[in-house]
């Protein structure tokens, strides 16, 4: 089976391992890339990554011919618990944004069932939020202690030093060149989170085949005033 539901939900094909910098998040990678721990619980801000590895540990058992699904609950409305029926038969599930469905009884039933029986069929089960399990709301007790089945990782934010080399790591696979100062005009004069420095640098690439021109900080400075009139 391909890592992705029938309703569309799809994996970036940016979101690799090898296109994640870890800084100080090496082991929970590791973990991840290894792949031998059956339960992972990862939690922190919006932009620590979370997504990324999550879709990264389904792309990596997706190329190694084990079936995968990346399950983001921040489109719940789109999405019934009645889904989780039956992923047990997966290799890997990973459930992203469990903050969305905290309180919701029949979700939380769902996952406490998916849990059960993903134990007896050997199914590894990696979930993410913003928050760690017991700080979540959580109604029912005995989710809360499925999600304590295995090892819980804070991802921790990046300094501005990792910042620039994750951002410069990023720019390579894309096959551009940027050079310390041009990464730290950029991280001088945008938002701070890697989402946005992220999607900066998707515009930048954008722009600078479409001007053929490379990231200097005159053309980057015009990207800006173009992205903010």
């Amino acid at each position: 089976m391909s890592a992705q539901l029938p309703l569309g939900i799809g994996l970036r094909d940016g979101a690799t391992f090898d296109n994640f910098f870890a800084g100080p998040n090496t082991e929970v990678v590791v973990q991840l890339e290894r792949g031998d721990e059956p339960f992972l619980f990862l939690w922190g801000s919006s932009s620590s990554g979370r997504s990324h590895l999550l879709q990264a540990a389904c792309q990596g058992m997706s190329g190694g011919g084990g079936g995968a699904v990346y399950l983001p609950l921040s489109d719940n409305v789109e999405l019934a618990p009645e889904m989780l029926e039956g992923l047990e038969t997966m290799a890997l599930v990973a459930v992203d944004d469990l903050q969305q469905v905290a309180g919701d009884t029949e979700w939380e039933l769902g996952l406490f069932h998916l849990y059960n029986r993903a134990r007896e069929s050997g199914c590894r089960i990696i979930v993410a939020a913003d928050a760690p399990p017991g700080a979540l709301g959580i109604l029912l007790p005995d989710l809360r202690s499925r999600l304590g089945w295995g090892p819980v990782y804070q991802l921790l934010p990046l300094a501005d030093g990792d910042k620039r080399t994750a951002l410069q790591l990023r720019a390579r696979r894309r096959g551009m060149a940027l050079s310390d100062e041009v990464a730290n005009y950029i991280l001088q004069r945008s938002p701070r989170d890697l989402h946005s420095l992220f999607s900066m640098l998707e515009h930048l690439d954008r722009a600078s085949l479409a001007a053929q021109r490379r990231l200097t900080i005159p053309f980057v400075r015009e990207q800006l005033a173009v992205i903010r009139s």
